[in-house]
C-alpha cells in the first residue's frame, strides 16, 4: 500500500549526511545504530529514544540496519558525534530474530523492507559496537534495547549452548541501559554533556575496576561469570538473586565479578514512570510512518502496528518463559486516557485508515490501571507475580478504568470498532467458580461483543497442572471455566465466535506423555488449537535457567527438561497426532 507522507521538512530524523546537510546540521550529538528499519513509530525503540533525545533539544540521527559485511562505510558516513553512540539489535534479540527452536534460519525479518532476512548479523550489539570502537576508540557507546538489556550480566544463550558473559564484556561498551530506556538515556547525555561521570546512574550496567567499586554500600555480590560456568546450581543461584531483586521495590546494587580486577556492576533501575512522564513519550512528534528511504516497501513488523496504540508497559503476571516484565518491570505504568484518545486520533487522520484499529492493548492488555490497594504492602513484597498461584488479595483488579476507557474509544466519531489483539489474562476476571465480581462479567461480555473479530486468542499454554506450575501459569481448570462462560455467550447471544487457544511444547517439565494428554483434553473440549510453539530458551527467564542447569532456581529441585532437538520435535508432532 503506498504511503502518504507529511509535507513537514525534516518531519523525521535524519538517517544520512545529506539529512543531516539538509538541517544545516555542522555536528550530531547523538547518532543510534538499530538492527531495524527505522519507523518513526512509539513501538520501535530507536524511534523512541531518538525523540526523547531530540526533545532534550540535542541533534540525533539513526542508521538503520547498517552493512557490517563491507568496507563499512554505513559506519563512517555521519562521522563520530559530540556525545555518544548508541547500540540496539531493534525489537528482538538478534538471535531470537534468526533462528527457530529448532535452531534454523529463519528466512524472513518481519522488520525489515520486504521481510528480507539477512540485514542484521548476529549478537547485533556486540557486532555494531565492536566495529564502532574499533573506528572511533575514544568516542563512548551506550548499548541498550532488548539484547542488551536481557543480556546485562551472565546468561544461558541457547544458540551457542553456553553461558555467555555481559554484552557489556564481549562488545566494549562503555555502558548498557536495561529496561525502558527514556530515563536513563537522558541522563547519560546529560553527563556526557557536562563531562561528568556515568559511573551511579540508575537503570545501566558499567564495568567497573575494584577501586571504583570499593565505595558502594549496600549491594549484592553475585557468582562469578567463572564459577557459573564451573558450576549450574551457582548459575541457579545467580539468577535467582536477579529475579528475586527484580521484584521488590527497592533492589540493591548488583555486583558481578568479572576479572581478577574487574566487575559488571549493576545500578537500581529508576522508578516505574508516572502517567505524565509516560504520557510525555508517547506524546512526542512522531510521524506513525516509515522513514521516506523506504516509499513504497512493504515492513512487515509496521502492518501489524501501524492501526495499533499502546496503553501501558509492564507485566505482573510472573510467567517463567516470558521476559517482559525482566525488561518492562513488574508494576504497570499506564497512560492517561487524553494521551491515549489523542494517539488515537492521530491514527484515525491517516489517509489508510478505515475505522477500524487493529489492537488497543498493551503487554497484558486487560492490566490497565491495576495495582496494589496498599502500595505499602506492594513495598514489602517479594512475589514473582501478583496472579501465581493465587491472585494477590491486595491487587485491585478492577476493570472498571478499562471498560471507561474502552467506552470513549468506541465514541470517537471516525472509529468503527477497536480490536483487542494483544493477549489478555483471564485469571484477572475469572476463577474455577466463575467470574469474580459484576465489573468482571461486563469485561469479558464487552470484550466478546465489541472488539473481537470472530475469533478469541488466549495462551493458556499447557493442560497438565505440574507444568502450568513450572510456567506460573492458572489452572488449566480456570481456562475449562473460560470456555463453559464463552460457550454460554455464544448460545445467548446466537453468535458463532471461536475460542482458539495457543500452546507451548517442550517446556521445561513437560513429557511426551503431557503433550499427550493435552491433545486428548482439546479433543475433549472440541477445540481445534491452531498453534503449538516449541520452547526457545531466551536469555534472562526462569524457565532458560531451568533448561541449562535442570534444576528449578528457586527450590533448588531437579526439573525434567526436553534438550535434544528430538525429543522437542517429538512433543510438538505428538500434539498435532
Amino acid at each position: 500500500m503506498k504511503i502518504s507522507y507529511p509535507n513537514k521538512a525534516h518531519a523525521f530524523l535524519p538517517t544520512s549526511k545529506k539529512e543531516v546537510e539538509a538541517r544545516a546540521w555542522a555536528a550530531l550529538d547523538v547518532i543510534l545504530f538499530t538492527g531495524d528499519a527505522y519507523i518513526d513509530h512509539p513501538s520501535f525503540g530507536a524511534a523512541v529514544i531518538g525523540r526523547v533525545l531530540e526533545a532534550e533539544g540535542l541533534r540525533v540521527a539513526i542508521v538503520p540496519q547498517p552493512n557490517w559485511r563491507d568496507d563499512l562505510r554505513d559506519f563512517k558516513k555521519l562521522s563520530a558525534p559530540r556525545l555518544f553512540f548508541g547500540v540496539t539489535s531493534g525489537c528482538m534479540d538478534s538471535m531470537v530474530n534468526h533462528y527457530t527452536a529448532n535452531k534454523r534460519l529463519r528466512s524472513n525479518d518481519a522488520y525489515t523492507p520486504e521481510g528480507k532476512a539477512g540485514y542484521r548479523p548476529d549478537y547485533a550489539v556486540t557486532v555494531y559496537t565492536k566495529i564502532l570502537k574499533q573506528l572511533y576508540p575514544d568516542t563512548p557507546v551506550v548499548v541498550g534495547g532488548i539484547e542488551a538489556s536481557l543480556r546485562r550480566t551472565t546468561h544461558y544463550d541457547y544458540w551457542s549452548d553456553s553461558l555467555k558473559p555481559s554484552v557489556l564484556a564481549d562488545s566494549g561498551a562503555d555502558i548498557l541501559v536495561y529496561g525502558m530506556g527514556e530515563q536513563p538515556v537522558r541522563e547519560i547525555a546529560r553527563r556526557l554533556l557536562h563531562k561528568k561521570s556515568l559511573i551511579g546512574i540508575p537503570q545501566t550496567a558499567i564495568i567497573t575496576t575494584t577501586n571504583d567499586t570499593a565505595p558502594l554500600s549496600d549491594y549484592i555480590l553475585l557468582p562469578s561469570h567463572e564459577e557459573c560456568k564451573a558450576d549450574k546450581r551457582k548459575f541457579a543461584e545467580h539468577f535467582r538473586i536477579i529475579e528475586e531483586e527484580a521484584n521488590v521495590s527497592n533492589p540493591r546494587l548488583l555486583i558481578e565479578p568479572l576479572h581478577a580486577h574487574n566487575s559488571i556492576v549493576v545500578f537500581p533501575p529508576y522508578p516505574s514512570p508516572d502517567t505524565a512522564e509516560l504520557d510525555a513519550s508517547y506524546d512526542l512528534p512522531y510521524t506513525r510512518l516509515p522513514h521516506p528511504r523506504y516509499k513504497d516497501k512493504h515492513i512487515p513488523a509496521y502492518e501489524m502496528i501501524k492501526f495499533s496504540v499502546n496503553i501501558h508497559r509492564g507485566c505482573f503476571g510472573g510467567c517463567s518463559f516470558c521476559t517482559i516484565a525482566a525488561h518492562q518491570g513488574k508494576e504497570i505504568a499506564e497512560r492517561s486516557e487524553g494521551s491515549i484518545l489523542a494517539e488515537i486520533a492521530k491514527v484515525t487522520r491517516m489517509p489508510e485508515f478505515k475505522g477500524y484499529l487493529s489492537d488497543l492493548g498493551g503487554p497484558s492488555a486487560n492490566m490497565y490501571g491495576m495495582h496494589g490497594k496498599k502500595r505499602e504492602i506492594c513495598h514489602k513484597c517479594r512475589r514473582n507475580s501478583c496472579t501465581y498461584p493465587t491472585l494477590c488479595k491486595n491487587l485491585d483488579a478492577n476493570h472498571e478504568r478499562l471498560l471507561a476507557l474502552y467506552k470513549a474509544v468506541e465514541a470517537l466519531p471516525k472509529i468503527k470498532k477497536a480490536f483487542i489483539g494483544s493477549g489478555i489474562r483471564y485469571d484477572l476476571f475469572l476463577n474455577e467458580k466463575g467470574f469474580l465480581n459484576d465489573t468482571a462479567k461486563a469485561y469479558f461480555f464487552n470484550l466478546l461483543e465489541n472488539h473481537v473479530s470472530g475469533r478469541l486468542k488466549l495462551a493458556p499454554e499447557h493442560t497438565e497442572d505440574h507444568v502450568l506450575n513450572i510456567m506460573r501459569k492458572p489452572s488449566f481448570t480456570l481456562f475449562e471455566q473460560l470456555k463453559k462462560q464463552f460457550d454460554q455467550y455464544n448460545r445467548n447471544v446466537g453468535k458463532r465466535l471461536q475460542l482458539v487457544p495457543y500452546f507451548i511444547s517442550s517446556h521445561p517439565g513437560c513429557t511426551q506423555q503431557d503433550m499427550r494428554e493435552l491433545a486428548k483434553k482439546m479433543r475433549y473440549l472440541s477445540l481445534q488449537p491452531e498453534q503449538v510453539q516449541d520452547f526457545t530458551p531466551t536469555p534472562m527467564t526462569h524457565a532458560s535457567t531451568i533448561f541449562y542447569t535442570g534444576l528449578d532456581p528457586t527450590t533448588m529441585k531437579k526439573v525434567y527438561v526436553a534438550r535434544r532437538k528430538e525429543d522437542k520435535l517429538r512433543q510438538k508432532e505428538r500434539f498435532f497426532s
